[in-house]
């Protein structure tokens, strides 16, 4: 195997200090006070000879690794990939790699991978945390860890958090329905107690309650396979015949429903009108389009990105006074309309009535 290139190595190339070099290669020339050339002559050395750093002995050094680590709910789910990839990308954050992570909202993995990732020294977390987390979330609080809390969050504590209006988001979708005169609306979501979920349910509920309509409700585990899912929401169509309507709480919910409707060959929006939370890629290319309350999806990242630079800045000591304060950022969703629910002439059909 090649030898691989130590500073001590360049320095003794170029005849200069140990120490010359090491300020050079780690960016502090300036305050070192080494001049334009040398500076030019050691990289341009470092780089002829192949030079690559000791990231663990830098890191050490430094108490920097230039690592970011992200735990999210399933990282193959089109809006936590569409996150992270955003993310990873974004230019102000270019100086650092994102290792990232699925936690399958088990409350234990998440944990494990926290303590893993801070063992390595990572310089910060971006994190959806399941619940059951909350020890873990305040023991990076309280060592000063710069944090984003995304997608959901943990009410009793304060933390830098990104997520959207769960709540307004699945309230305006079932009060559309009711408008357009369905009365059987049913609600497909998970059994959990994450807060977002609560949300959504909760935002459901209340548009139903205030138009004195019975709840349609179905609330199914998190582990189960594919086809027992479908299963479950075959059988809950096939003994709800009333339901004209459906929110499904997930993406993955909303995919699995749709393929129980055709197994069951009901007619969309015909027989059943259908909304998903979450917007995914092929909704628009489906027969019939599948509506969708949609989350906004690059100012989401953004805005976790730009919460998070600013913790890694004043985690650097540079606002150290001001790492305590943390920003909630609550950003509304979209309702986007497609074919699946088409608003049913109920609107006219009233002002006829009236007239």
């Amino acid at each position: 195997m090649k030898k691989k290139i130590s500073i001590r190595d360049i320095a003794a190339d170029l005849g200069v200090a140990i120490s010359t070099v090491s300020a050079v290669l780690n960016g502090k020339t300036e305050e070192r006070r080494i001049s334009d050339a040398m500076r030019d002559r050691v990289l341009e050395h470092a780089k002829k000879c192949g030079y690559q750093p000791n990231l663990i002995a830098q890191s050490l050094r430094t108490g920097k690794s230039k690592i970011l680590a992200m735990l999210v709910e399933d990282i193959a789910d089109p809006f936590f990939a569409g996150i992270a990839r955003l993310v990873e990308t974004n230019a102000a954050l270019h100086d650092y790699k994102l290792f990232y992570s699925s936690t399958e909202n088990d409350p234990q993995k998440a944990r494990s991978l926290i303590k893993a990732f801070r063992d390595r020294l990572v310089d910060g977390f971006i994190i959806a945390p399941p619940p059951g987390t909350e020890a873990e979330i305040q023991m990076l609080l309280s060592d000063q860890v710069p944090m984003v809390l995304f997608d959901r969050y943990l009410p009793d504590i304060q933390t830098n958090l990104v997520c959207v209006d769960n709540y307004k988001g699945t309230h305006e979708a079932t009060e559309l329905l009711i408008e357009g005169g369905h009365q059987n609306i049913a609600f497909i979501t998970l059994s959990s107690q994450q807060s977002q979920m609560v949300d959504r349910l909760a935002g459901y509920q209340k548009a139903i309650e205030d138009h004195h309509y019975a709840p349609c409700l179905l609330e199914i585990a998190y582990t189960l396979s594919e086809e027992v899912l479908v299963s479950q929401i075959k059988y809950y169509f096939q003994t709800q015949p009333q339901i004209d309507a459906v929110i499904f709480a997930t993406n993955y919910l909303a995919l699995n429903g749709l393929r129980a409707l055709q197994e069951l060959n009901r007619k969309i929006p015909d027989q059943v009108a259908v909304i998903g939370f979450d917007d995914n890629n092929h909704f628009s290319l489906l027969t019939p389009s599948i509506s969708a309350i949609a989350q906004p999806i690059e100012q989401i990242a953004a805005t976790i990105v730009k919460l998070l630079k600013k913790e890694l800045r004043e985690s650097s000591g540079l606002n150290h006074h001001h790492f305590n304060e943390k920003e909630q950022v609550i950003l509304p969703t979209k309702l986007i309309l497609r074919h699946s629910c088409p608003p049913r002439q109920a609107k006219s059909m009233k002002t006829k009535d009236k007239k």
